[in-house]
């Protein structure tokens, strides 16, 4: 993952769930779910759902069993997503432009994260009062930044320690965990990514991109996984294209055939509830995605949306300064 800024609808037998932490695997009850290392929001923000208890609303019977959670993890507290909200205030005031965050407080974390002033699971779950002091300095490092943040820190503790006896039973050395999988009784082993290769944070379109590395790498980096246990790599694309936020969109559609896609295909953010940009099918990209990811095979979605055009166009190359180029600028 990279937090809880994507949002995945999931539809099985009907039922419809909206997940934007959990793996989508947490609905089969013979799955082990497991949330690696870059994986954010760990249900530790002030709304009032909290992501874990949400699941409990789809009825899923004893989920809790079936997730595990890395202990290299970092939090997500309440003040890194204000601070999220007050960044994007400031680019619009002094650039004219935001980055179209979800406001989930992605960035400011792995912020902290580079920083090295971040805190995870196993912080919040061994020593109480060093985490404690460690919380204070990083709270007070973002007041001193942005003045008018307020941060009920006294409040925000008692709650984290509530928050981490909930927790405490399903967290697990995710290294030595995956380790086991791997090496163990023969697994079927599925990693679930989140955003897409071109909101990667070094191989998107930067600046308008996520934190993380949503490409193939982050099975490694994100879980601890060798690059030779990567088998099958598959490519997850709509036969249209869509964006949520700003960003460059070569085939975008700003007329009767974007709005017909946005609303045949229900393209509305599912964490942000923003409507998605909407264009035809852009093959330089899906080819760049595969440049870097290696796909093995592509899973095409979506193509039932198009039924009731009479001609589909699809983006072929791109032109630099009047001449085609065989790569994605």
């Amino acid at each position: 993952q990279g937090g809880n800024n994507a949002g995945h609808t999931v539809v099985v037998d009907g039922k419809e769930y909206d997940f934007h932490l959990f793996p989508s695997g947490i609905i089969n009850p013979k799955a082990i779910s497991f949330i690696g290392k870059i994986s954010l929001e760990l249900v530790l923000t002030s709304s009032t759902t909290g992501r874990v208890t949400a699941t409990i609303v789809y009825g899923l019977k004893d989920w809790e069993k079936r997730l595990i959670i890395s202990d290299r993890a970092h939090i997500v507290f309440d003040f890194h997503q204000a601070v999220d909200g007050l960044q994007e205030v400031q680019r619009q005031a002094q650039e004219g432009k935001n980055i179209g965050t979800t406001k989930k407080g992605i960035g400011p974390t792995y912020s902290s994260k580079a920083a090295r002033t971040g805190l995870r699971i196993c912080d919040l779950l061994s020593d109480f009062d060093e985490f404690s002091s460690r919380f204070k300095n990083l709270a007070q490092q973002y007041k001193s930044m942005f003045p008018t943040l307020e941060i009920d820190i006294e409040g925000q503790l008692k709650k984290l320690k509530g928050y981490a006896e909930k927790i405490r039973p399903m967290v697990r050395d995710g290294i030595y965990f995956m380790y086991e999988a791997l090496h163990g009784s023969p697994k079927k082993i599925l990693v679930e990514g989140a955003n897409a290769a071109l909101l990667d944070i070094d191989f998107g379109t930067y600046p308008f991109v996520t934190s993380s590395n949503c490409t193939v790498g982050g099975v490694c980096t994100g879980l601890g996984v060798p690059p030779q246990h990567v088998g099958d790599v598959y490519g997850v694309v709509k036969a249209y294209t869509t964006r949520v936020g700003i960003g460059a969109f070569p085939t975008e559609q700003i007329n009767e055939i974007g709005d017909l896609l946005q609303s045949r295909g229900h393209e509305w953010g599912v964490t942000t509830g923003r409507k998605r940009r909407c264009g035809w099918l852009d093959l330089v990209i899906l080819k760049y995605a595969h440049m870097i990811n290696g796909f093995t095979a592509l899973a095409l979605t979506k193509l039932d949306i198009l039924d009731v055009l009479d001609e589909i166009k699809i983006g072929v190359a791109y032109k630099l300064g009047g001449k085609r180029i065989p790569y994605f600028p």
